[in-house]
């Protein structure tokens, strides 16, 4: 017998088990009005096919079952709306001696006189299906009081007059049902699939079904049964985009068929060559035809300029169409198309790629300067995928250096990376000239630089500085340097070399090169703390970056708005850093440019760790890891996957927190946001209760931050020291920092590690009204928490109880985030135990021995057992017994994730036996 595979059973599963009713908050609270309504007798659904309204129905009877009410259904068929009765016959059965042909009203007494006054909730699925007598019956049946509809129509049938007297009533409350918004489809697939989806995915997904829920369903079913829709444990990814399943086809066949056959050429057309003039579909059918097609929903015209453009009303219309088009009719259509526009002279922008396109699909060829001048608009329009597919289609004798140039940029920025050098090293040796040496020496160096090869990059630069002449090549090359050296461990020398180069754009050497620099001395500004020289340099590129869009060489304008989300967040500046990274993700949606969107993602995440909000924060340092992993990028894995380590931790989850640390291991060390790269390996030791581990870690962290000039890393790190019970040795750099730093983040979190360090009640609560005005939500509990404890120990029980709330309160929006901290919050028996004793009351009650936890911690003997005598008094117990019946429930991990984590986290990391204490930190 064939064994099912994992994938045939989760396909079983999702197919038969019922998709969660979500979206329909406001039409279902309609129905809920109608139901309660004394004069309402009907409630009709309405909406094109698919999107939802026989579930939307069920949904209702669900309702009405809950509450008791007696309920039936009746479905509306084209193959019994011919029959008298037909559709309601069901209901019909227990009048005696029933007779079709009597008249609505006769069986409808007969039928009242049967309920004996009770209401008959009667669901009615496409009405506009019914026969005659059946409505006309439930119309006499719904004046009488004697039945509750609830109707579902297609918005766009022809219906008899019989279902329109129906409809047609005061007594009817009407709801008309819209395809799924983005954040409600998003939210239907988390709850059906159990993760999150991948940002990409779920536009690609939303562009194909325009939101209804019947294609997003198959086309979610389609991409689960073939594989390109998986899950790495964190998120949903679709490889290879979404295509329709056979079911899907069915439909839009079945849909197509009614527009009829004289339309077929006009919809082949627009099937392969997208939206075209009015004049061209024209040309393939006449205009009554295109009126027919637009009737039958099937075309959609409007106005692009000054010209009429005609399109297909849904993308999925296309894919089925272009399935029943012959090879040779294909080509036929398409060679045509091409001929038309070429005959206008090619006069939009966008003609000459789509010429290009069409007459490479229809014969593998083109005119080479046509395919390179298509190839040129394609990268300025980062669509770099294009650009492949057409620079392919010259042969390799052909190609100029300019087309490599172009070839090989595109082959970087979908991560090609080896296939890139070899262009690019090719496109420099065969030019002819300085600039298109220049122009692909530096495509070279930065496509090198982000395959991870920072030092080759850096000494191919350093040797075409020393060979080139001119002072625009010295400036260029020099500019290169700088931005990578910003972004490669090196922030303090990136600035002095970019405050050699020019701030002004008129005076660069090349305009896209400047803008390529900007957000990379943004960046390094940033992590030295200096965010408000960042936002500056950001705001003046972004603008600039708006007016020189159109200019061949322009980079992507989202690349300020990266440096804008560190920025703002290393300030403090929360609600803006999101503000910022949306606007990136909106920007960027559209695009080929992976690493912009990858690395907009991990800063989004960053961001949302730094603001106490670690679900938030996991999806998008999930999706960034995601991202790179696909297309083998390994420089941001290392940062997303701590980031995402840190966050699973705090959420609860070791288990997957400790494969993240555990893969995040396998990437280098690159040296942007240095120290950050610990982050995951720390938490998880929090979280598993080796706190001296955790402060080994962080030390050697701080160490690494500080040696290569990253301000605002070393204040994180030096900031989960003080959360984590070293305060004071921490504090007086903290200040230092603060001192060197912009914006109000760095003294808030002075602020608490001094008020931590000496229990100042009245510090820790100015600190955590500093972080609340910040939108920091994990420090403002924190804070609030920390003051708390210090009130009550200095027996101010209510300003402690104060104290106590608002940190309960700042602890709603902070995802469900576990800190040690935090646990001193709600009256937890740990709450007035020390950061050491908390540690050695974990190990105690998962079973350690006092000599074990001694050889751990490297304390003798006798300190842990007076320390147990202590936890005993304060927690008030007297036994080991009662020590874990009294603090298991308020225990974080499971003994066992425990375990797993120390052995796969020693294996990494073997830890060194003697005990380090953490350092005083001072200049």
């Amino acid at each position: 017998m064939k064994q099912a595979t994992s994938s045939e059973v989760f396909m079983h599963v999702i197919r038969e088990w019922e998709w969660p009713f979500t979206g329909r908050k406001a039409e279902m609270a309609l129905f809920g009005e109608a139901l309660q309504d004394p004069g309402a007798r009907a409630f009709s659904i309405h909406g094109p096919t698919g999107v939802g309204r026989t579930r939307m129905a069920e949904e209702c009877r669900g309702v009405m079952e809950r509450a008791g009410m007696r309920t039936s259904q009746i479905v509306g068929r084209s193959d019994l709306s011919m029959i008298p009765f037909g559709a309601a016959g069901h209901l019909l059965h227990r009048l005696a001696a029933f007779d079709g042909s009597l008249p609505a009203y006769t069986v409808a007494a007969r039928l009242i006189s049967e309920l004996e006054g009770h209401t008959l909730h009667i669901v009615v699925d496409d009405v506009h299906l019914l026969d005659a007598p059946s409505a006309m019956l439930l119309r006499q049946l719904m004046d009488a009081g004697a039945v509750f509809l609830v109707l579902t129509v297609r918005s766009d049938a022809e219906v008899s007059d019989a279902v329109a007297a129906l409809l047609r009533t005061d007594a009817v409350y009407r709801v008309d049902l819209k395809e799924f918004s983005h954040d409600a489809a998003e939210n239907l697939l988390r709850g059906t699939l159990g993760g999150a989806m991948e940002r990409r995915t779920m536009q690609e997904l939303m562009d194909i079904s325009h939101g209804n829920a019947l294609f997003l369903r198959e086309l979610v079913l389609g991409a689960i049964a073939e594989g390109r829709l998986t899950s790495d444990g964190e998120v949903w990814e679709l490889n290879l985009g979404p295509k329709a399943t056979p079911a899907l086809i069915e439909l839009v066949r079945a849909r197509v068929e009614e527009g009829g056959l004289g339309g077929k050429r006009i919809l082949d057309l627009l099937a392969l060559c997208g939206p075209v003039p009015l004049t061209d579909a024209e040309a393939e059918g006449p205009s009554a035809t295109i009126v027919t097609l637009e009737k039958a929903r099937l075309v959609k015209t409007h106005l692009d300029g000054r010209r009429t453009v005609v399109e297909l009303s849904h993308p999925l219309f296309g894919e089925v169409l272009q399935l029943d088009i012959a090879p040779e009719y294909r080509s036929e259509i398409l060679l045509r198309q091409a001929q038309r526009t070429e005959r206008f002279g090619m006069r939009r922008t966008a003609d000459p790629l789509k010429v290009a396109q069409w007459r490479l699909e229809a014969t593998g060829t083109a005119d080479t300067d046509l395919l390179v001048r298509a190839a040129s608009l394609a990268h300025a329009s980062h669509e770099y995928s294009q650009v492949i597919a057409l620079l392919s289609g010259i042969a390799l004798a052909d190609r100029t250096t300019l087309g490599r140039t172009l070839l090989g940029s595109a082959l970087m920025e979908v991560g090609e990376f080896d296939e890139a050098e070899t262009v690019l090293r090719e496109a420099q040796e065969r030019a002819e000239s300085e600039d298109e040496a220049l122009a692909a020496l530096q495509v070279r160096t930065y496509s090198l630089f982000m395959d991870g090869q920072v030092d080759l990059a850096l000494r191919v630069t350093r040797e075409a500085t020393a060979a080139m002449g001119s002072s625009r090549a010295r400036e260029l090359l020099v500019l290169n340097e700088a931005t990578m050296l910003a972004v490669a461990g090196e922030p303090a020398r990136a600035n002095r070399l970019f405050d050699t180069l020019t701030d002004d754009v008129t005076q660069a050497a090349e305009s896209g090169a400047w803008l390529r620099g900007r957000p990379m001395k943004a960046a390094a500004l940033a992590v030295q703390g200096r965010t408000d020289a960042a936002l500056r340099v950001v705001d003046d590129a972004y603008r600039i970056h708006l007016s020189l869009s159109d200019r061949e060489g322009t980079p992507h304008q989202a690349s300020e708005l990266i440096s804008a989300v560190l920025a703002y967040s290393d300030a403090g500046r929360f609600a803006e850093a999101a503000d910022a990274g949306a606007q990136g993700v909106r920007e960027l949606m559209d695009t080929d440019i992976w690493f912009l969107q990858l690395w907009l993602l991990f800063h989004m995440g960053r961001g949302e760790w730094l603001a106490g909000h670690p679900v938030t924060a996991r999806r998008l340092y999930g999706e960034a890891a995601a991202q790179a992993r696909r297309v083998n990028h390994g420089k941001v894995m290392r940062l997303a996957l701590s980031g995402l380590a840190a966050s699973a931790a705090v959420c609860g989850d070791l288990h997957a927190a400790t494969a993240a640390v555990r893969e995040s291991m396998t990437y280098p060390y690159v040296g942007y946001l240095s120290g950050e790269e610990r982050l995951g390996e720390a938490w998880v030791n929090v979280v598993a209760g080796n706190h001296s581990e955790a402060l080994r870690v962080l030390n050697e962290a701080v160490i690494s931050a500080r040696d290569t000039g990253h301000l605002t890393s070393e204040g994180m790190l030096l900031t989960d020291i003080a959360r984590l019970g070293d305060a004071r040795a921490v504090a007086g750099r903290l200040s230092e920092i603060a001192r060197d730093s912009d914006g109000l983040l760095a003294p808030a979190r002075a602020g608490l590690a001094a008020g931590l360090a000496e229990s100042d009640s009245v510090a820790l609560a100015e600190c955590a009204d500093a972080f609340e005005g910040l939108g920091a939500d994990l420090l403002t509990a924190e804070a609030h928490i920390a003051a708390a404890d210090a009130w009550q120990k200095a027996g101010r029980d209510r300003e402690g109880t104060g104290a106590t709330m608002r940190g309960r309160a700042a602890l709603t929006r902070c995802e469900g985030a576990r800190t040690p901290l935090v646990s001193l919050a709600a009256g937890a028996p740990t709450a007035r135990l020390t950061p050491r004793e908390r540690q050695i009351a974990s190990l105690a009650v998962k079973g350690l021995s006092s000599k074990e936890i001694a050889d751990r911690l490297m304390f003798s003997v006798r300190t842990i057992h007076n320390s147990l005598q202590a936890i005993y008094k304060k927690v008030g117990v007297t036994n080991r017994k009662q020590l874990a019946e009294h603090l298991g429930r308020y225990l974080t991990l499971a003994e066992g994730d425990q375990v797993r984590a120390e052995g796969e986290l020693t294996a990494k990391h073997p830890v060194s036996r003697r005990f380090r204490p953490f350092p005083r930190y001072s200049r």
